[in-house]
């Protein structure tokens, strides 16, 4: 499963070089052109990773990063800026970015940015198969299909599907939730784990309204139910 991320910059020319370096990783990357779009995509969808260049057109990126920490999500943001003065980099820190690039940059140094953002808080886990009616996850290929056909999932989804199911029949609270697959203590940050079950739900359940796999508990959190192993 390949990392969703999530590039917001209003220069053309970064956003078309930085996208294409990022896929040729193998990344799966969306772009936005401004704050505005940015934010439409980031509160609609879920991301492993967002890179957000400071000065953006309508919303500067320290305004994404604080709406979007208020809003809940803890997904890891990395900035982009021609600033290099150490105050701007503490106001990005202390609104909630997790790391900081400094324009120019060499591709290389991002690369390992966004890297090692990604590996934060790996789940451990088994590699055994789960089978339940059509939907078939094979934990050590990293593969979901469902009568055969593959689902895509992104490298926190999977994450996350596996952490309910190898706990199948178990209530799991939004806090050990954000814990274990995000490494986040902060219980206040709770739209993350909702944000990412919706999507979750819309591709696995047979009618997302009425889900049967992903349960919610109210005032708790989610469980998963029916699942077989081999």
């Amino acid at each position: 499963m390949n990392e969703n991320i999530l590039l917001v910059e209003d220069e053309d020319a970064l956003r078309t070089t930085l996208g294409d370096r990022l896929r040729g990783e193998g990344y799966v990357v969306d772009t936005a052109k401004d704050g505005q779009e940015g934010m439409e995509k980031i509160t609609t969808s879920p991301f492993d990773l967002l890179i957000l260049d400071v000065m953006l057109p309508y919303r500067s990126g320290f305004d994404l990063c604080r709406d979007i920490r208020q809003a809940g999500l803890v997904t890891p943001i990395l900035f982009l800026t021609a600033r290099n003065e150490v105050l701007d980099k503490v106001v990005g820190f202390k609104l909630g970015g997790d790391d900081y690039v400094t324009k120019p940059f060499e591709a290389a140094e991002l690369l390992v940015r966004v890297e090692a953002l990604l590996r934060r808080a790996p789940v451990q886990g088994g590699r055994g198969v789960h089978q339940i009616g059509s939907l078939r996850v094979d934990v050590g290929r990293r593969e979901v299909t469902r009568g055969g056909k593959p689902i895509y999932l992104s490298g926190r989804e999977f994450q996350l599907l596996r952490y309910l199911m190898e706990r199948a029949g178990k209530t799991i609270s939004r806090a050990e939730l954000l814990r274990a697959v995000w490494g986040y203590d902060a219980g206040a940050y709770t739209r993350t784990v909702d944000v990412h079950i919706f999507s979750l739900r819309q591709k696995l359940e047979e009618e997302p309204s009425r889900p049967e796999l992903i349960i919610t508990v109210s005032g708790v959190g989610y469980k998963f139910e029916g699942s077989r192993s081999s």
